[in-house]
């Protein structure tokens, strides 16, 4: 196996594309409740289970076993229509606090598309809650976002989420609505009454970054703060036979943002090849490149470890989206398949 060789860093060049979502949030902040991220994980409605049964599936023929790890409830480990994808921590947003951050795409088998979900778990307190991902219009509508949200990375206050083909769609913690309708069957504005397909709280898109070259894909995204200044990774996901993606980073600024002069393209510090390929989730810290290869649903996935030399490691069925918590030196990542979903850390 070779080690990741440096790739040409051009086509990763993204350009800043807000697309007048301002007005629409104007009209939103005027017409609904703002609430704090605080409120949603006090208000948390679901419960985890930590260490529970359900990671006996995932780890199936994994030795050893994760350190910790932490099981959504019943509804959600065998939902069919909602997959989890990405994953992050506050430890990455460089804020105090046990809460990870999952996102889920929506793939239906009758009815609307529902787009993209949030959940925010509180590890002290093992209740989480989803919060469901909007585009708002300039007259305050709002509608789903259908992307596959393979990765999710939080810096600051904002949420950085993969879109596939386009690149990044911006969130923001402190821009979250709580919604005053009840239905679960709709989404939208009517008469100054907003329904979200029952859910209690919506986060609408504030900003984006496009890809300027169209050649790259956004599968899976992470945050480095051990570099200097702290970058923004996506890498992609790749599973053609003799072929590997390539994974890229881009500076991240005090204002929680890519370091891109006005109107300007910023452009990747620097892009590599992998030297796998069907890599979920790849995250950079101290030097070490941390490489979540998945295997499908049938069979163990490998942590591979990329710095002077390369080294694989037992990894679940499943992984996913990478982060780290740093104080803790351990790795996370999260399960996709239905009957086996963890949040799940190993040693860094």
């Amino acid at each position: 196996m070779s080690q990741m060789k440096a790739a040409p860093a051009e086509p990763f060049g993204l350009k800043r594309d807000a697309g007048g979502l301002a007005a629409g949030i104007k009209v939103l902040e005027q017409e609904l409740q703002r609430v704090s991220l605080d409120t949603v994980l006090a208000k948390a409605n679901r419960v985890a289970v930590r260490k529970g049964s359900t990671g006996a599936g995932a780890f199936a023929k994994m030795t050893p076993k994760p350190v910790d790890w932490y099981c959504f409830d019943a509804d959600d480990n065998v939902a069919r229509e909602w997959y989890p994808q990405g994953l992050t921590s506050a430890s990455d947003a460089g804020i105090a606090g046990g809460t990870f951050v999952v996102s889920w795409y929506h793939s239906p088998t009758s009815g609307a598309e529902r787009g993209v979900r949030l959940s925010f778990l509180n590890t002290a307190t093992l209740r989480y809650r989803h919060v469901l991902l909007v585009r708002v219009a300039a007259d305050g509508n709002i509608t789903p976002i259908n992307i596959h949200a393979g990765g999710v990375a939080w810096y600051g206050g904002l949420l950085y989420v993969v879109d596939t083909t386009q690149g990044l769609r911006v969130f923001d913690t402190r821009q979250i609505f709580e919604v005053n309708g009840d239905g679960a069957a709709t989404i939208g504005r009517k008469s100054g009454r907003y329904e979200a397909f029952g859910y209690r709280y919506v986060m609408p898109q504030t900003d984006a970054w496009t890809t300027t070259s169209g050649s790259v894909r956004f599968s899976y995204t992470a945050v480095d703060r051990s570099t200097t200044p702290h970058t923004l990774i996506c890498g992609e996901y790749v599973d053609t036979a003799g072929t590997v993606g390539r994974v890229a980073r881009w500076s991240l600024t005090a204002q929680e943002t890519l370091n891109a002069p006005a109107g300007g393209v910023v452009q990747a510090v620097d892009a590599h090849a992998l030297p796998v390929s069907k890599v979920q989730g790849a995250l950079s810290y101290n030097g070490t490149w941390y490489l979540s290869q998945t295997a499908g649903a049938a069979g163990n996935g490998t942590l591979v470890l990329v710095g002077d030399t390369v080294r694989r490691r037992p990894y679940p069925v499943g992984p996913e989206d990478l982060t780290c918590v740093r104080d803790k030196k351990t790795l996370w990542s999260v399960t996709e398949f239905v009957g086996r979903r963890v949040v799940y850390g190993v040693p860094l």
